[in-house]
């Protein structure tokens, strides 16, 4: 089983010590969004979880309890953007978020975390070139603490336009501008560009446009195959309560 932590939440950043000790019980309730009556248990023990993947713009509070975290394997996703506090009022200094995502990869593996850079937005200062140019900074600097940079751009869905009334769809042009430009700073620094659900018209840059949180990816990171089932079956380990 592959226990994704980041569908609802950004567990390490705001839930940390709550998560630890859902680990020292080896069990989590869950609550059924559609039928909030609805709690299921699951447990938690490196017996039945492959893997734990983790999706958080702040690593830090997690690094104090990896050793908890250590039977398990694992793979996470950073996202670090150029965004100020007018976008992300909650996430700490980048230069903070950078030197967190070092800690986190000597602990783990440079091959078990993956750089986003994502959601991409254009307007006002953050231009196609000022993209550019935070993109190599951030590149020079996690060079050799990753060997993977996730991109996507924005989605204009019912939350996004009530929080960001102005923003506007990325224009194609620009999504292959970027694409192309991204993909070779990348290679220059050793990592390889992924989209995440943007189709394919990013590959003819090199970038793979395979997905972001495949069956592929989590064997590279934990170094084994893994039997998943491609239909949906009942999860051995979970019971409704």
């Amino acid at each position: 089983m592959i226990l994704n932590t980041g569908q609802r939440t950004d567990i390490p950043a705001f839930y940390s010590e709550w998560f630890c000790n859902r680990l020292r019980e080896k069990q989590v309730l869950v609550r059924n969004p559609y039928n909030v009556s609805q709690l299921i248990r699951y447990r938690i023990s490196p017996d039945v979880v492959d893997a734990i993947c983790f999706c958080t713009k702040n690593p830090a509070p997690m690094l104090a309890h990896m050793e908890l975290l250590a039977p398990f394997g694992q793979f996470w996703f950073v996202t670090i953007t150029p965004y100020g506090k007018s976008i992300e009022p909650n996430v700490p200094d980048k230069t903070e978020i950078i030197e967190s995502f070092k800690a986190l990869s000597k602990i783990v593996g440079a091959e078990r975390v993956a750089w986003r850079y994502d959601p991409i937005i254009i307007f006002e200062k953050y231009t196609v070139a000022q993209h550019v140019q935070s993109f190599e900074k951030m590149c020079r600097a996690l060079a050799g603490f990753t060997k993977t940079c996730v991109i996507s751009f924005v989605d204009i869905y019912p939350k996004v336009r009530r929080n960001f009334p102005d923003v506007q769809e990325v224009a194609k042009d620009d999504k292959l501008a970027l694409g192309k430009t991204f993909a070779k700073i990348g290679a220059s620094y050793g990592m390889q560009i992924k989209a995440c659900a943007e189709g394919n018209d990013l590959a003819q840059f090199g970038i793979d446009c395979s997905g972001c949180m495949t069956k592929a990816v989590y064997e590279a990171a934990l170094g084994c195959s893994l039997n998943i089932p491609e239909k949906t079956t009942r999860v051995k380990n979970a019971t409704a309560i």
